[in-house]
């Protein structure tokens, strides 16, 4: 049977195909949406992890139990679970392993452009790479069979274009797969040195029969034989463009990248006078290729950053482009459009109180990364899931007599239970007088409203239990803890000026529930006075959506506004109200 599928909701249709039992990971785009369609299926039991090596831990400990595990994760992602991936390499599987991890060539979503294809060779595992939709249901099937087969976790790379795409995919039924069951084989299982020397050798022989295997396979490596004398070696979703590219050239399609099918490439090379490889983000086949002894033609000829599209496969395989394949809107008058938090979100509020008080911010990860725009413009530094309170703690410590105390770290409830935790402990058995503001919203917003340990509900929407954020940071050992509305500006700077001045740790939670998530609405829409607006700015500059510059005056759209109060705090000359219920 045929659908029309979404690339992440293909992957979910293999992995049931393949009767897996049970689906963790933690939500980041490109890969959201493979759990969240896995979940779907009443039978699987599917669950948001706390962070990545979390998810692939409890999905390893199903695989050690017989059944089928998938883990999915953006690339970043997979850097957080790399220490269980890495020795999971060694174990191998018991029921079949599947790790899927999602790139984001371009950086559409993310904080760096990192090819996650050097992750299956450092670590010495298998993995596949889909070029479309209908690849990636299948191989998502057949991926189990490959864990199983070789004894190795697989991983399974997707990339922005093949996870948002939507084509017709082959569906079939449900793989009778039945739990092998837990097996004693602590030589196996249990890394102590010297098992793990002795697993090193079974890494490589495993390696060594899935490169003979992926030597032989035209399912998983397949030639198009064309009719020029150009050859094609490429992968992933890059196939599609060198296909419409030359249709006539011959092409080696890649699925099975790692271990590199090389023989096959060097009988392929010899059919061709010329051969080229496509590939997006790093040299990865090319290197190897080259190191092999064979003249490839590759790199040079695109830009060392981005995503691939048709026109720039033209330019390396034809020279010159035919057509264009994107829309150049660069002298186009149209005005910029950044991202910008939602009317009436708290975090806000926050941040305009951040940049009035001069605090040094050391941001994180989720949507509240956008309090580093203008107008707000009070985020100071952001680097990854967590880092914010290790920064913070480091900058405090040493920022100088006269910027000391005025560092604070800022971290949503998600962020927080994902990697905050460790940092606060740090925080803590250190003696460090940094404090800690956690925006919690009871969601994780940045990637679509998933829920998290501090939410109350699981990935289907049924009740599970509740962490409470102020408990968790007492529970630690914190003795300043203190819980804020966020839309009291007056009472939150108070709170912010006696923390920063507390000798020891401290923690803000700034509760306010997501008003996009839960569809809050917390007054009527403000009205502007004009006639006794000095136009200051002031309103304009908290760099909500919902109110503008018009005529020199500030103007409220009554569609837009959620009545959140904050423009009205802000207004010394008393122009803008909230009018009464």
């Amino acid at each position: 049977m045929k659908k029309l599928m979404l690339g992440n909701e293909a992957v979910a249709q293999g992995a049931w195909e393949a009767g897996v039992a049970f689906g963790s990971g933690y939500p980041g785009t490109p890969s959201t949406e493979i759990l969240e369609h896995l979940a779907s299926h009443e039978e699987v039991v599917v669950q948001w992890a706390p962070n990545e090596k979390v998810g692939l831990e409890v999905s390893i400990g199903a695989m050690l139990a017989g059944e089928r595990a998938l883990c999915t994760m953006k690339h970043v992602g997979l850097n957080v679970a790399a220490d269980p991936f890495f020795s999971a390499a060694y174990t191998g599987v018991n029921g079949g392993l599947v790790v899927v991890s999602a790139d984001d060539p371009a950086m559409h979503s993310s904080q760096d452009e990192q090819d996650n294809r050097y992750f299956a060779k450092a670590a010495k595992v298998l993995m596949v790479e889909p070029a479309d939709p209908d690849e990636a249901c299948w191989m998502a099937r057949e991926a189990f069979s490959l864990s199983e087969q070789f004894d190795s976790p697989v991983l399974m790379r997707m990339t922005t274009r093949v996870s948002h795409q939507t084509g017709v995919v082959n569906v079939g039924g449900k793989q009778a797969v039945s739990g092998k069951g837990f097996k004693k084989n602590i030589a196996k299982y249990v890394l102590l040195p010297s098992h793990a020397r002795e697993r090193r050798h079974d890494v490589e022989q495993r390696l060594q029969a899935a490169r003979a295997f992926g030597n032989q396979s035209g399912l998983w490596n397949p030639i198009y034989e064309g009719k020029s004398r150009i050859g094609v070696v490429t992968s992933g979703v890059a196939f599609g463009y060198v296909r419409e590219t030359m249709p006539d050239a011959s092409i080696l399609k890649i699925g099975l990248t790692w271990p590199l099918p090389i023989e096959r490439i060097k009988s392929f090379a010899a059919t061709v006078d010329e051969l080229f490889v496509v590939e997006e983000l790093e040299p990865f086949i090319e290197e190897a290729l080259l190191a092999a002894g064979l003249e490839v033609k590759g790199s040079a000829l695109r830009p060392y950053t981005g995503e691939l599209n048709l026109t720039v496969v033209e330019k390396m395989l034809l020279g010159a482009p035919k057509h264009v394949a994107t829309v150049d809107l660069s002298d186009a008058p149209l005005p910029p459009r950044p991202p910008t938090l939602c009317p009436g979100c708290g975090h806000r509020a926050m941040f305009d109180l951040f940049r009035e008080m001069r605090l040094r911010v050391m941001g994180d990860i989720g949507c509240y990364t956008l309090g580093a725009l203008k107008p707000l413009a009070a985020m100071d530094a952001c680097l990854c899931m967590g880092a914010s309170v290790g920064m913070a703690e480091g900058l405090q410590r040493f920022g100088g007599p006269k910027e000391k105390g005025k560092t604070v770290g800022v971290i949503g409830d998600s962020t927080f239970f994902h990697s905050g935790i460790p940092g606060l402990l740090d925080m803590l058995a250190n003696r460090s007088d940094a404090t800690l503001v956690i925006l919690d919203n009871s969601v994780t917003a940045m990637t679509g409203g998933q829920p998290n340990p501090g939410t109350g509900k699981d990935i289907r929407g049924n009740d599970a239990p509740q962490l409470d954020t102020a408990m968790v940071c007492k529970g630690l050992g914190v003795k300043r803890v203190r819980v804020v509305d966020p839309y009291k500006l007056d009472e939150v700077r108070k709170a912010i000026e006696e923390e920063l001045a507390a000798p020891e740790v401290s923690v803000i939670i700034a509760k306010a529930p997501c008003i996009l998530q839960y569809r809050v609405t917390r007054g009527r829409p403000a009205e502007v006075k004009t006639d006794i607006c000095n136009r200051c700015g002031a309103c304009i500059r908290v760099g909500c959506m919902a109110i503008h510059e018009h005529d020199g005056y500030p103007e409220v759209d009554p569609e837009m506004c959620n009545g959140c109060g904050v423009c009205e705090q802000v207004c010394e000359e008393k122009a803008i109200t909230i009018p009464k219920a």
